[in-house]
C-alpha cells in the first residue's frame, strides 16, 4: 500500500486485506475502510469531475456531505449509480469508477467546458435554449443530464418495509446522542437509537477526548455494552433518518447487506425502510463543517479540516505530506495538533481573524507551526493536485506556501434538516455564525452540535437531560474552552471561488443572480442550481445565503433559508417500493370463484384491481362474437355473472338512517326493512362519486352497496365523515365486501334455475318483487338473495359466504344446464345495461357530473341536508347548457358508435357539444346502442348532431332518452 497509510492507529482491521478495483486499477485496503479512505491511502488524488465544467475534484469531506466523489459501483444487475465514495464500505472485489468523466477521471474530454466557462455562467440555459425552439436542444440536454447510469437489468436483491413505535427515538450516536440513549434506557423507556455510520460514536471516533476518566474509545465501548444489554433499547447502525413528518413520524433507511458493487451469488435482503412513530424525538445529528470560499478552493487536495482529522484518526490515512490549514474559527487548531501528533508536516496555519485565542496560537507556535493571522488564502495552485497556496496578509503582502493538502474550516452548520422537516423554526445565532433550532412544534429536542453546543461537556449534559437522566451526566474532563468564530464568507480575489462543488456554482454566479434580481433564496437556488446537487446544500447553502446577504445589504437571518426536503440523503427507488415489485407491484384481487371462471374459459381483464372475466369465448369465437352471444343468452334464457367485487358496507346504529340521509342524494330513512333502494353519493362539490343499491336489514341496520372500484374508497369516506364531522352520531361502519361472494342469475328463466337449485323461501313475482330481498338457503347454502337488476331482466343476486361461492357456482350451473345457463362476462354485461340506459359511474360521468346532469333534478327539492347539497345550488351547477346524460343513436345506420367520439350541432362551427360515453351493438335490437353527455341534452331529445372525431366523422346522431330496450320495465318486473 501507499505511504499515505500510517503504520499504526485507526479503527481498521489490518489483519484483513481487501482487494478492490478503481478505474481498472487493482488496489488494496483494509476491512473498516470506506472506498474514500482506501483511495486516499493509495494516493489517489482525483476521484471525480464536477457536473458542468468537468473540473477535477478530490475528496472534500469524509461523510454524507461529500459533494464530488460520486461513483458507479458494481457490474451488470448490481451496478449502482452515484453513491458517495465516503459512504461505500470497502468489500472484497468491489469495482468502482467515477461518473461524469470520459475516458478517465484524470483526462476528461468534457473539461473543454471549463475553457468555455465564461460563456456558460449560471442561468445560461434559461436564455440559450429558448431560441429557435427548446425541442431542438432537448435530446442533447437529456443525454447530458444525470451522472451515473442505472442498470437495465432487474434488481436481484430484496427490500422491505418495517413499522415500529417507541418512547424515545434518538437520531445520531455522537456523545450527545449516546448520553441521551443511556439516560432514556436507564429509566426503562423503549429506545431506538439510529446511526447512519457503520459504527456508533460520531466525533468520538476521530477526535481525542476523555469522558468519565477514560479515553473516548474506552467510554464508547462501555456505552455500547450497556445499550446492547438492555432489552428495551434497539440500536440501528447503517441507518439514516431520511425525513421527519407529522405526529413524530420519521422515515429511516437501514442498509443491511447493502454493499454496492459486491458480487453476491444469490439475492440478499439489501435495505429496509422503517416508519417509526415516537413519543419523543431527540435529534443529535451533529454539525457539518463549512468550506471557505476562495479562488481555487476546488483543487484536489483542498479538504475540510474535519475530514482530514477523520481520515487521520479513524482510518490512519495521512492525506498529504505537507498540510497547511486555513480557518476563521478555533476548530482547525485541534486538527493541526492531531497532524503534528501523527508526525505530519504542518507548514502553516492561516487564520483570517486578527486576534484568535492566544492559547491556541501559542500551542501551535511552540511546536514549530507558523501561524499567520489576519490573513487569507487568495489562490490554491494546481490542476490535478494541490501544489501550494498564495497567502495575503493584512498588510497586503503576498507569499507562497508549498503544501499538497489545505485543510479549511469556515465554521460549522448544525445539521437541522430533520428539525426543519418537523416544522420547527430556525434562528440565526451570531455566536456560532449559523442557523440553529429555535422553536420546536413537535415532541422534539435538539442536542449537542445539532443545537450549536460544540463543547463536549455541554453536549453530554444536554443529551443526558433530554433523555431524562436523573443521576449525574457523563463528564468530559478535558472539555474545550468556548468556541469562537469570525465569519469569512468569501475571499475577494481573481479566479473561480466555488460555493457548490458539484454543480460548479461560484461566488460570481451568486453575484450574477443578484444583478438579475434573483435574490429570493428559492429563486437563487433555481437560477444557479445551487444546493441541487447530491449533497443537497449541506456544504454550500449557508455560504451562498451569506454571500447573497452581503450583496443585498441584509443580514443572513433576513435572507432566510431554502426548504429542507425529504430525503436527507439519496435513497433508491427500490427501497421506496419495498416488496411491491413484479407481481406484487399491483396485486390483483381474484374472485372467490376464480378457478371456476378459468375452467369455464374466461378471459380475465383488470377491472378496478380485480381480475374479472371479460368474456368466455368458444373455440374460434372472437371477443365480439362471445360478447354478443352472452348478451343474447341473458335476453332469451339465463346467464350467470360473478358480482362479488361490488362493495358491501354494513352501517349499523341508532342513527344509521339519519347518517345515510346525509350521505345519499336521496332519502334512505323511509326505506322499509326487507326492501332495497338505488342511491347516488356526492362529494362536497356536488359531484357524483358512487352509486349502488342499499338494503335495509332492520330498523338500525343497513347494507350499503357501492361500485366494485369504490368499495374501499367509500368505506373510508364514510368513516371520515363519522370521525371528523358528525361525531355525535351513534353509527358503526363495517366494510364486509370480501366476506361475501355474489353470483347473479339474470334472464327470463332465472326464476326456474333458482327453483331447480332449491330454495326455502317463495320466489314468485308477487312474493318476491323487484327491489326486495330475502334470506334463507339456495342449494343448501345460507344466502341473502336480492332482486335488483343491472340488465333489465329478472335478476337474483345471490349473496353467500365467500368461502362457499364455489359450492354455489357448481349447484347453480348444474341446475341451470337444462335451461341454457351461460356464464356472462363484463363486456356483455355492459351491452345489456347500455340497452337499458342505466348509468355507470366513472364511464358515463366525470369529475364535474352532478345528479341533475343525469336526470335527478328532484334532489334539489329535498329539505333534508346532505353532502354536496349546497354546491348543487351554485350558478355553475344550475346552468342549462351543462353536459347532461342522454341516449344516442346513429341516423340511417345500425353501426355501433365509437366510444369517445365528439359531437357537434349543425350550427356550431368548432369545439364539441358532447361525446359518447358508452356504446355497443345490441344483439336484441340488431343495431348500435349508446349513451353520452351532451350540452343541455335533456331538453334536446330528437335533435341531430354530427360526429366530428373518430371513425364515423360526418355521420349524424340523434339524441334520445337513455334506454331503448323494454322501456316500460315489463321484463324487469316479470
Amino acid at each position: 500500500m501507499s505511504g499515505r497509510r500510517l503504520p499504526r492507529g485507526g479503527l481498521i482491521d489490518r489483519g484483513r486485506v481487501v482487494n478492490f478495483e478503481f478505474e481498472g486499477r487493482k488496489l488494496k485496503g483494509f476491512a473498516g475502510d470506506t472506498l474514500a479512505s482506501a483511495l486516499l491511502a493509495n494516493g489517489v488524488k482525483v476521484v471525480g469531475r464536477s457536473f458542468k465544467y468537468h473540473r477535477p475534484r478530490g475528496l472534500l469531506a469524509a461523510g454524507v456531505e461529500e459533494a464530488s466523489a460520486l461513483m458507479q459501483v458494481g457490474e451488470a444487475d448490481r451496478s449502482t449509480p452515484n453513491p458517495r465514495a465516503t459512504e461505500i464500505e470497502l468489500t472484497e472485489g468491489l469495482v468502482a469508477r467515477p461518473v461524469n468523466c470520459w475516458p478517465s477521471v484524470r483526462f476528461d474530454v468534457g473539461a473543454v467546458n471549463n475553457l468555455l466557462s465564461r460563456f456558460i455562467p449560471a442561468g445560461f440555459y434559461y436564455k440559450t435554449f429558448m431560441w429557435p425552439d427548446w425541442h431542438l436542444f432537448e435530446p442533447f440536454i437529456r443525454k447530458a443530464a444525470g451522472l451515473g447510469r442505472a442498470s437495465q437489468a432487474p434488481d436481484p436483491d430484496r427490500y422491505e418495509h418495517q413499522y415500529a413505535h417507541c418512547d424515545v427515538l434518538v437520531v445520531g450516536s455522537g456523545p450527545a446522542g449516546l448520553a441521551a440513549a443511556l439516560a432514556a434506557g436507564r429509566r426503562k423507556a423503549r429506545v431506538i437509537l439510529v446511526e447512519q455510520d457503520t459504527e456508533l460514536g460520531g466525533s468520538v471516533l476521530s477526535a481525542s477526548a476523555r469522558i468519565d476518566g477514560q479515553d473516548g474509545i474506552g467510554w464508547l465501548d462501555g456505552v455500547k455494552r450497556e445499550l446492547g444489554a438492555r432489552a428495551d433499547v434497539q440500536v440501528l447502525t447503517r441507518t439514516t433518518a431520511l425525513g421527519y413528518f407529522d405526529h413524530n413520524s420519521l422515515t429511516l433507511l437501514q442498509r443491511l447487506d447493502d454493499h454496492p458493487g459486491r458480487r453476491a451469488p444469490k439475492p440478499v435482503l439489501r435495505q429496509r425502510l422503517w416508519t417509526v412513530r415516537a413519543k419523543q424525538v431527540i435529534l443529535a445529528t451533529g454539525a457539518l463543517e463549512r468550506p471557505l470560499v476562495f479562488p481555487g478552493n476546488d483543487v484536489p487536495g483542498v479538504m475540510l479540516a474535519s475530514a482530514v482529522r477523520q481520515y487521520l484518526n479513524r482510518w490512519a490515512v495521512l492525506p498529504g505530506q505537507a498540510t497547511s490549514l486555513f480557518t476563521n474559527n478555533d476548530s482547525a487548531y485541534g486538527v493541526a495538533q492531531a497532524l503534528l501528533d501523527a508526525g505530519a508536516e504542518v507548514p502553516c496555519l492561516i487564520d483570517s481573524r486578527k486576534t484568535p485565542p492566544a492559547t491556541l496560537v501559542k500551542s501551535l507556535s511552540s511546536r514549530g507551526v507558523k501561524v499567520i493571522t489576519d490573513a487569507v488564502v487568495t489562490k490554491a495552485h494546481g490542476d490535478l493536485a494541490l501544489e501550494g497556496v498564495t497567502v495575503r496578509e493584512w498588510s497586503g503582502r503576498l507569499s507562497r506556501v508549498h503544501c499538497d493538502v489545505l485543510a479549511m474550516s469556515g465554521g460549522w452548520n448544525p445539521t437541522v434538516h430533520l428539525f426543519s422537516q418537523s416544522g420547527g423554526k430556525l434562528g440565526w445565532d451570531d455566536q456560532i455564525a449559523a442557523f440553529r433550532p429555535d422553536v420546536s412544534v413537535q415532541a422534539e429536542v435538539s442536542v449537542g452540535a445539532a443545537n450549536g453546543q460544540f463543547a463536549l461537556g455541554t453536549a453530554l449534559s444536554a443529551g443526558w437531560a433530554a433523555g431524562g437522566g436523573t443521576a449525574e451526566a457523563p463528564a468530559a474532563l478535558d472539555a474545550a474552552p468556548v468556541w469562537t468564530i469570525e465569519p469569512l464568507w468569501r475571499v475577494q480575489a481573481p479566479g473561480k471561488a466555488f460555493v457548490d462543488f458539484q454543480h460548479d456554482v461560484t461566488a460570481a454566479d451568486i453575484a450574477l443572480a443578484k444583478r438579475e434580481a434573483f435574490v429570493s433564496v428559492e429563486h437563487l437556488k433555481r437560477y444557479t442550481t445551487l444546493g441541487m446537487a447530491p449533497d443537497q446544500g449541506k456544504t454550500s447553502n449557508v455560504n451562498a445565503l451569506a454571500i447573497m446577504s452581503e450583496l443585498t445589504g441584509q443580514s443572513v437571518a433576513q435572507a432566510g433559508t431554502t426548504r429542507f426536503r425529504f430525503p436527507f440523503t439519496p435513497l433508491s427507488l427500490a427501497a421506496l417500493g419495498g416488496q411491491t415489485r413484479g407481481d406484487l407491484f399491483r396485486p390483483y384481487r381474484r374472485l372467490p370463484t376464480h378457478e371456476r371462471q378459468a375452467a369455464a374459459g374466461a378471459v380475465f381483464e383488470d377491472y378496478g384491481g380485480w381480475l374479472r372475466p371479460a368474456y368466455y369465448p368458444k373455440a374460434g369465437e372472437s371477443p365480439h362474437a362471445a360478447e354478443q352471444r352472452e348478451a343474447q343468452v341473458v335476453r332469451q334464457a339465463v346467464g350467470i355473472f360473478e358480482g362479488s367485487p361490488l362493495g358491501k358496507i354494513e352501517v349499523v346504529g341508532p342513527d344509521a338512517a339519519e347518517f345515510l340521509d346525509r350521505i345519499y342524494a336521496n332519502t334512505m330513512s323511509t326505506l322499509k326493512a326487507g326492501r332495497a333502494r338505488y342511491g347516488l353519493m356526492l362529494n362536497e362539490l356536488g359531484v357524483l362519486i358512487d352509486d349502488g343499491v342499499t338494503l335495509r336489514l332492520d330498523e338500525e341496520r343497513f347494507l350499503v352497496g357501492t361500485t366494485g372500484g369504490g368499495a374501499d374508497r367509500i368505506a373510508a369516506w364514510l368513516e371520515e365523515w363519522l370521525q371528523c364531522e358528525w361525531r355525535d352520531l351513534k353509527v358503526l361502519v363495517a366494510p364486509i365486501s370480501t366476506a361475501w361472494g355474489v353470483l347473479t342469475l339474470s334472464g327470463p328463466r332465472a326464476r326456474e334455475v333458482l327453483a331447480a337449485a332449491g330454495v326455502d323461501f317463495p320466489i314468485g313475482p308477487e312474493d318476491f318483487p323487484h327491489m326486495t330481498f330475502k334470506e334463507g338457503h339456495v342449494g343448501g347454502v345460507p344466502a341473502r338473495v336480492v332482486r335488483a337488476s343491472f340488465t333489465g331482466e329478472v335478476t337474483y343476486e345471490v349473496n353467500v359466504p365467500a368461502d362457499r361461492s364455489d359450492e354455489l357456482w357448481d349447484r347453480l350451473t348444474a341446475a341451470g344446464a337444462p335451461f341454457g345457463l351461460t356464464p356472462v362476462g363484463i363486456d356483455a354485461w355492459m351491452v345489456l345495461r347500455t340497452e337499458k340506459g342505466f348509468l355507470h359511474i366513472g364511464a358515463d360521468t366525470d369529475g364535474t357530473t352532478s345528479p341533475v346532469d343525469v336526470g335527478w333534478g328532484t334532489v334539489l327539492k329535498r329539505k333534508h341536508d346532505f353532502v354536496g347539497r349546497r354546491s348543487l345550488t351554485r350558478p355553475d351547477n344550475l346552468r342549462e347548457d351543462r353536459l347532461q346524460f342522454v341516449g344516442l343513436e346513429l341516423v340511417g345506420s345500425t353501426d355501433a358508435l365509437p366510444i369517445g367520439a365528439h359531437l357537434r350541432g349543425p350550427g356550431v362551427a368548432e369545439g364539441s357539444e358532447g361525446f359518447v360515453t358508452s356504446a355497443g351493438f345490441s344483439p336484441a335490437l340488431g343495431r348500435g346502442v349508446a349513451l353520452g353527455m351532451v350540452r343541455g341534452g335533456q331538453a334536446r331529445h330528437g335533435e341531430e348532431l354530427e360526429i366530428v372525431t373518430g371513425g364515423l366523422v360526418g355521420q349524424r346522431v340523434r339524441i334520445t332518452k337513455p334506454g331503448v330496450y323494454d322501456i316500460d320495465g315489463e321484463r324487469l318486473n316479470g
